[in-house]
C-alpha cells in the first residue's frame, strides 16, 4: 500500500495544528477521492473543504468523503473548534471563516448576486491566512473560474504553504491554472501526490527552525549576509535594509519546502540553483495588495482631494501628478485612478491627471500593465465601480481604457533610483513596515522632496513618519494622511538629509557678496542644534571640533564631539537649556588631527521656537594661549612609581567618566523608546476599552437574539408534530407499496399497500425484514439493501410476484435533515402495462428486422450499383454490385463520406452541385452519363441516377444513387 510509505507526525509535531483549506468546484469529487485515499488518517492535520454547492439541494459530499478516509467527517457548524485528524465540509449556500481556531459560517443573503460576489474559497482562504499565519495551508483542486486565486496569495503573504492541482489531472483546469498563473504556488502536482509532500513539509516545519539566524540582534548574522550577497549578485538588489525578521521567516519557509536543516546547506543550494534565488527574491518583495484596501481610508482621501486639491485654484497649473511607489500588481494604483476619476466627475472641470506607478518587481509591473484581474476582486470593488470602470471577460475583470490611460507603470528601485518630483499626491502604503528604521529615515525626506508645496502623503495604517514630524503636517491620524510642511525649518532638515541647497538665482547681489566675504573671513564656525543636540545646520569648517561617530550615521553634536570637548559641551548645552541664557566656556583643550589646540566655546539660545522646539547656536572660536610667566614654586619630586600611579588613576577616572557618559546616553535612548512604547500601550488600552464597550453592547444584542431564537425553536417543535401527522396521512393515502428500513434493515414503517407484497402487520415494526415472508420471486432484497448503504448509490430492478404481476423496485438511501444516512427506502411501482408494451415493441422490432433483411437481399440481387446516403452525405448502404464495380469493401465504404471513398473519385465540383440540388432543392437526376462528371474515369460508361428518398416517421431524409 502506498499509505505505508508516508510517515505520520509525532506528538511533538502535532502541538502545532496545521489547518489545510481545500477548494474545489466542478470535477472536485474525483480529486477529493485521490487526495484522501492517499492521506493517512492520523497525521495531526485538520482539513476544511470549501466547494461550490447547489444552494437549493442538500449536499451528500460528507457521506461521500467518509468513503475515502477513516478520519471523522463533519458538516461545519457555527462555532465548532477545529480538531486534528478531522475533515470539515462547508454546508450549501454558506460562506465559512475561521477566528482563533473556531469555524464560523455566514449566510449568502443574496443568491442572485453575480458570480464574482460568491467566492467561498477566497473568503475562507483569506480568513485562514489572517488567523493561522504560517500554519495556514491552501490547496486548489479541479474547478471552473478563478475562485481561490486571491485567497492563495493571502496565504502565501502570511508565509503559509500553497498547492494546486496540475492541469493534466484536473477535470476542469481553469481554477487551479488561475492560481498557478499568479506565480505564488509552491507545489503543482496531482492530488494523490499532495499528501506525501504535505506531511514532509509539516514534519520539517514542526521540528526545525532556521539555525544560526538570531532575529533579536541588530547585527546581521554571517549566514544571512551570505544569502543577501547571493541575492545581490543575481538580482542586483540589496535587501540589507529590510527588517531582519521578515527575511528570516521567508528563508525558513523556503528551507522547509526543500527539507533543508542548516542555513549553510541552504546557502550552497542557492549557489547551485539560480531559480531558487529568483524565487526567494520574489517572496521577499511581499506583494500584499488589493483594490480599495481599507475602504474608509479611501473615503477619507476622496474627501480631502475634493476639499483641498482638486477644487483649489489651479488656473496656472491644471495638472495633478500622483506617484504610487511599491505598486505591486497595480491594484492600489488603479484604485487611486478610479478615485481621481470620480472626483473629476463631481467637480466637473478639466484637470490633467498623471499617475506614475512603480515597483521593484518587473513581473508585477507587467501584470499591472495588462490590467486583468480574477473575478474575486468583486468582493473588494463596489458593483457600481465594477460596472463603470471594468469590463467582464471570461470570468475576469479588465480595467477600462479611460482608467488605464491615466497610469504609467515602470520598474523602479525606490532606494537607489531618483524619485519623481512635483508630485501632488504620493501613495505608499504598507512598504515602510517591512523596512528597518534607518531605511525609513532615508525614504521620508525623499517623499518630502518629491511633493509639491501642500502635497499629500498617504501611508498605510501601520506606518508612521517617526523622526521626521517636522517635514509633514498630520491631516488624518487614523488613516495616516499627511500634508507637506513648507517652511525654512523643514527645508533645512530636508536638504540636510539627502542633498545640498540649490542656488535660486544667478543675479549679482553686492550686499550678499560682502556679507559672505566677512562671514567667511571673520565669523567663527558654528552649529545650530535643538535641546537634544540634534544638528539642524552647520556653518563653516567644524572638522577640528566635530567628527562623525562610528556606527549608524547620526547628526548629534554630543556624539560627534572630539576628545576634550564632549563633557564641557554637554554641560554648557544643558545649562543654556535650563537657565535660558548664553553660556561661555574658556580655554578648552581639544584634540584634533593628532594635535591639541585651545578654543573658547559659546552656547547661545536663539530665542527662536519652531514647532515648540528651542534652537541653540554653538560657536567654536580658536584662541592662542599667552606665554605663562615663570612663578617661583616649591619643587616637589615624585618617584616614577607615584607618577605611574597618578597617571593610572587619572586614566581610570577618565575611562569611568566616559563609561558613565555612554551609559547615560544609552539610558536616555532607552527612556525615549520606553516613552514611545508607553504611548503606544496607552493607545492600545484606549482601543481595548472601546472594544469592551462594544462587546458589552453586542452581548446585550446577543441575549435579545437568543430570546428570539428560543421562541422560533418552540414554533418549530409545533411545526414538527404537524409535519409528522401529515407524513403519516400521506403514506397511508398513496397507492404505492413503500417500506422504510433502518441501518440494520429493521422495519421502521410501511404503507398499507405493502401488504400486497409482504405479509406485514403493525406489530412487525422493529423486526428485521429478513423475518418477513414475501410474495416476490426475488431473494436479494437484503443483499441489495446492504449494497445501497455501503455505496450510497440507489438500485433499480424489475421484480415479479408469484401471481405474475411486475413491479419496478427502487432502493434508495434514507437521508435525515442533517444529511446523514439512516437506513433505506424500498418502493414498488406496478409496471404490468409497461411490460405488455415492451413485449409488443419487441415483436414489432423483429418484424422490422425481417423486412430490412428482405430489402437488403433484393438490393444485392440487382445488377445496378446502388448507394444510400444520409443527410450528412455519409454512406449507410451499398449493394454487392457497387462493391464489385468499384472494387471496394464494406469496411472502406459504410459510414464514410461519399467524397472520401475510391481515392476521392466522387469529389468533383459538378457532383457536389448535383447532390446539393437534390438535397436542398428536391431535384432529381436521371440517366446522366458519368463521363460528363468524371471524364477521365474508368466508369464513364455508366449512367448516374440521383433522387431524394421520402422522409419516414422513423428515418431522416436520405439520398438514393444508382448507376446502370
Amino acid at each position: 500500500m502506498k499509505l505505508k510509505k508516508i510517515k505520520t507526525l509525532t506528538n511533538h509535531q502535532k502541538e502545532k495544528l496545521f489547518i489545510v483549506g481545500i477548494g474545489a468546484s466542478a470535477g472536485g469529487l474525483e480529486a477529493f477521492e485521490s487526495f484522501f485515499r492517499h492521506m493517512p488518517p492520523k497525521t495531526g492535520i485538520a482539513f476544511v473543504l470549501i466547494t461550490h454547492l447547489d444552494p437549493q439541494k442538500i449536499s451528500i459530499l460528507p457521506d461521500l468523503i467518509k468513503k475515502f478516509t477513516q478520519m471523522n467527517v463533519f458538516v461545519i457548524e457555527e462555532g465548532v473548534k477545529v480538531q486534528p485528524n478531522t475533515v470539515y465540509v462547508i454546508p450549501p449556500n454558506k460562506n465559512c471563516a475561521i477566528y482563533k481556531g473556531t469555524l464560523q459560517i455566514f449566510d449568502i443573503t443574496k443568491p442572485d448576486e453575480p458570480i464574482g460576489i460568491k467566492m467561498p474559497i477566497d473568503f475562507f482562504f483569506k480568513s485562514l491566512a489572517e488567523d493561522q499565519n504560517e500554519l495556514a495551508i491552501g490547496i486548489v483542486l479541479s474547478g471552473m473560474g478563478t475562485d481561490g486565486t486571491i485567497g492563495l496569495k493571502a496565504i502565501k503573504n502570511e508565509l503559509g504553504l500553497v498547492m494546486a492541482q496540475d492541469s493534466d489531472s484536473a477535470a476542469y483546469s481553469s481554477m487551479p491554472q488561475s492560481a498557478i498563473n499568479t506565480g505564488c504556488v509552491d507545489y503543482v502536482v496531482s492530488p494523490e501526490k499532495m499528501p506525501e509532500l504535505l506531511i514532509k513539509y509539516i514534519k520539517h516545519a514542526s521540528d526545525k527552525t532556521v539555525a544560526n539566524l538570531d532575529s533579536s540582534s541588530n547585527k546581521i548574522p554571517d549566514a544571512l549576509q551570505k544569502v543577501l550577497i547571493i541575492l545581490r549578485s543575481i538580482t542586483g538588489h540589496d535587501f540589507s535594509g529590510y527588517k531582519h525578521n521578515t527575511i528570516f521567516r521567508r528563508i525558513e519557509r523556503r528551507m522547509n519546502l526543500h527539507q533543508i536543516e542548516h542555513v549553510s546547506d541552504y546557502v550552497r543550494y542557492l549557489q547551485q540553483h539560480r531559480t531558487e534565488t529568483e524565487i526567494l527574491f520574489k517572496e521577499l518583495l511581499i506583494g500584499v495588495t488589493s483594490f480599495f484596501r481599507d475602504p474608509e481610508a479611501f473615503d477619507a482621501l476622496k474627501e480631502l482631494l475634493l476639499s483641498h486639491f482638486l477644487t483649489a485654484d489651479k488656473s496656472n497649473n491644471t495638472s495633478f501628478r500622483i506617484w504610487v511607489p511599491a505598486c505591486s500588481t497595480g491594484e492600489e494604483a488603479y484604485s487611486i485612478a478610479i478615485l481621481i476619476k470620480e472626483c473629476l466627475q463631481e467637480i466637473d472641470r478639466p484637470v490633467h491627471v498623471q499617475i506614475f506607478a512603480t515597483d521593484l518587481d518587473a513581473n508585477a509591473i507587467e501584470i499591472a500593465r495588462l490590467g486583468k484581474y480574477p473575478s474575486g476582486i468583486a468582493a473588494h470593488v463596489k458593483p457600481e465601480r465594477l460596472k463603470e470602470f471594468f469590463s467582464e471577460h471570461e470570468e475576469s475583470y479588465i480595467i477600462q481604457k479611460k482608467i488605464r490611460e491615466l497610469i504609467v507603470f515602470a520598474p523602479q528601485n525606490i532606494i537607489k533610483d531618483p524619485p519623481f518630483t512635483k508630485i501632488d499626491l504620493l501613495c505608499c502604503r504598507n512598504l515602510l513596515i517591512y523596512l528597518d528604521s534607518d531605511l525609513q529615515k532615508k525614504l521620508i525626506p525623499i517623499f518630502n522632496y518629491a511633493l509639491n508645496p501642500e502635497g499629500m502623503l498617504f501611508l498605510g495604517t501601520s506606518e508612521t513618519i517617526a523622526f521626521h514630524e517636522r517635514l509633514f503636517v498630520l491631516i488624518n491620524k487614523k488613516w495616516k494622511l499627511y500634508k507637506r510642511r513648507e517652511d525654512n525649518y523643514a527645508r533645512i532638515e530636508n536638504e540636510r538629509e539627502f542633498m545640498p541647497a540649490k542656488h535660486k538665482s544667478n543675479q549679482i547681489n553686492h550686499a550678499q557678496i560682502v556679507e559672505k566675504f566677512l562671514l567667511s573671513k571673520y565669523a567663527p564656525p558654528a552649529v545650530i542644534t535643538d535641546h537634544k543636540g540634534e544638528i539642524l545646520y552647520i556653518y563653516g569648517k567644524t572638522g577640528r571640533y566635530l567628527e562623525p561617530a562610528s556606527g549608524n550615521a547620526r547628526m548629534n553634536i554630543f556624539e560627534m564631539s572630539r576628545e576634550g570637548l564632549k563633557i564641557e559641551l554637554s554641560i554648557a548645552v544643558r545649562k543654556a537649556v535650563t537657565e535660558k541664557k548664553e553660556v561661555f566656556v574658556e580655554n578648552l583643550c581639544v584634540k584634533g588631527n593628532g594635535q591639541y589646540h585651545a578654543i573658547n566655546l559659546t552656547v547661545s539660545p536663539m530665542n527662536v521656537s519652531l514647532f515648540d522646539t528651542e534652537l541653540f547656536m554653538v560657536i567654536f572660536q580658536d584662541i592662542s594661549l599667552p606665554e605663562a610667566k615663570p612663578v617661583p614654586m616649591e619643587i616637589v619630586e615624585y618617584s616614577d612609581e607615584q607618577i605611574k600611579k597618578i597617571d593610572y588613576e587619572l586614566k581610570s577616572t577618565k575611562e569611568r567618566l566616559q563609561i558613565t557618559i555612554e551609559e547615560l546616553e544609552t539610558t536616555n535612548e532607552e527612556l525615549k523608546a520606553a516613552n514611545e512604547e508607553l504611548q503606544s500601550t496607552n493607545e492600545e488600552l484606549q482601543s481595548a476599552n472601546e472594544e469592551l464597550e462594544t462587546s458589552k453592547e453586542e452581548q446585550q444584542s446577543l441575549n435579545e437574539e437568543l430570546i428570539t431564537v428560543n421562541a422560533e425553536l418552540e414554533e418549530k417543535v409545533e411545526d414538527f408534530f404537524k409535519t409528522a401527522d401529515d407524513m403519516r396521512n400521506l403514506l397511508n393515502s398513496i397507492d404505492i407499496p413503500v417500506i422504510f428500513l433502518d441501518n440494520d434493515l429493521r422495519i421502521k414503517r410501511f404503507t398499507s399497500q405493502a401488504n400486497q407484497l409482504f405479509n406485514l402487520i403493525p406489530a412487525d415494526v422493529g423486526r428485521p425484514i429478513s423475518h418477513i415472508s414475501s410474495n416476490l420471486k426475488y431473494n436479494d432484497l437484503i443483499k441489495d439493501s446492504k449494497a445501497v448503504l455501503e455505496t450510497l448509490l440507489y438500485q433499480e430492478k424489475n421484480v415479479e410476484t408469484q401471481d405474475g404481476h411486475w413491479y419496478l423496485m427502487h432502493i434508495l438511501p434514507y437521508r435525515t435533515i442533517e444529511n446523514t444516512i439512516d437506513g433505506v427506502v424500498v418502493t414498488f411501482l406496478n409496471i404490468d402495462d409497461n411490460k405488455q408494451s415492451v413485449s409488443k415493441i419487441n415483436d414489432l422490432n423483429k418484424l422490422v428486422e425481417k423486412e430490412r433483411q428482405f430489402t437488403k437481399r433484393i438490393a444485392d440481387a440487382l445488377p445496378e450499383c446502388m448507394l444510400v446516403l444520409d443527410n450528412n452525405l455519409k454512406i449507410v448502404f451499398a449493394n454487392r454490385s457497387f462493391y464489385r464495380q468499384f472494387k471496394c469493401l464494406p469496411d472502406e465504404t459504410i459510414g464514410k463520406l461519399i467524397y472520401d471513398i475510391d481515392d476521392r473519385l466522387w469529389d468533383s465540383t459538378q457532383f457536389r452541385e448535383i447532390v446539393h440540388s437534390v438535397l436542398v432543392e428536391n431535384h432529381s437526376v436521371n440517366d446522366l452519363p458519368m463521363e460528363q462528371i468524371f471524364p477521365m474515369n474508368d466508369h464513364k460508361h455508366l449512367r448516374l441516377n440521383v433522387q431524394k428518398m421520402a422522409k419516414d416517421v422513423a428515418l431522416d431524409e436520405m439520398i438514393l444513387l444508382y448507376l446502370k
